[in-house]
């Protein structure tokens, strides 16, 4: 079955480390994207993701500056943030890992999302001030983990006793709602 992204509700937040002491978040929001899923042959699945690299939000407009700038996400240069699938192993019903490949900053990277499937409802559908449904939606929630340096997002800035301002590891989770396709 076919399903696509809802990009009002599906988003990416991702979190780092800030100073040697505390977590900077932040978000990509209108996350798009379409999947190839049944539920009962999660394995079949596929996924193809992308997101808006200008449109990082963290709620600091300066920060948000620096992050689509040269010294990380080079927003201008390279426009979007992807994600392909390349498999799926199923650990449980609702638990799988979706193995791909992450590209950002023109940088393609194997990972893996640890995915959780949280099921499906027939649900009203708005657009155009109308409802426009039924409609079934499916959710999801991935979660991973990559080195920023790995696709050459390093600038840092050294502070006393050995410390630095951002951190190597970036954790990043992934919302998604789908609306399945008729």
């Amino acid at each position: 079955m076919r399903w696509e992204f809802e990009p009002g509700h599906s988003a990416a937040e991702f979190c780092c480390r800030h100073m040697m002491v505390t977590w900077i978040r932040g978000h990509f929001k209108n996350v798009r994207g379409s999947l190839e899923f049944d539920p009962q042959a999660p394995d079949k699945s596929s996924v193809r993701a992308e997101m808006d690299g200008a449109a990082v939000w963290t709620g600091e407009k300066d920060r948000d500056e620096h992050l689509r700038a040269a010294a990380f996400l080079d927003a201008g240069i390279y426009p979007k943030i992807t994600f392909e699938s390349k498999s799926v192993d199923v650990l449980t019903a609702h638990e799988w890992r979706v193995n791909g490949d992450l590209t950002l900053r023109g940088v393609t990277r194997p990972v893996t999302l640890k995915t959780q499937y949280l099921g499906q409802w027939e649900t009203p559908y708005w657009e155009g001030g109308a409802d426009r449904g039924p409609v079934i939606r499916a959710g999801f929630c991935a979660t991973t983990v990559i080195n920023r340096h790995d696709f050459g997002v390093s600038w840092n800035a050294l502070m006393d006793r050995g410390g630095v301002v951002v951190g190597d590891e970036v954790y990043i989770t992934l919302d998604i709602e789908a609306l399945r396709k008729k």
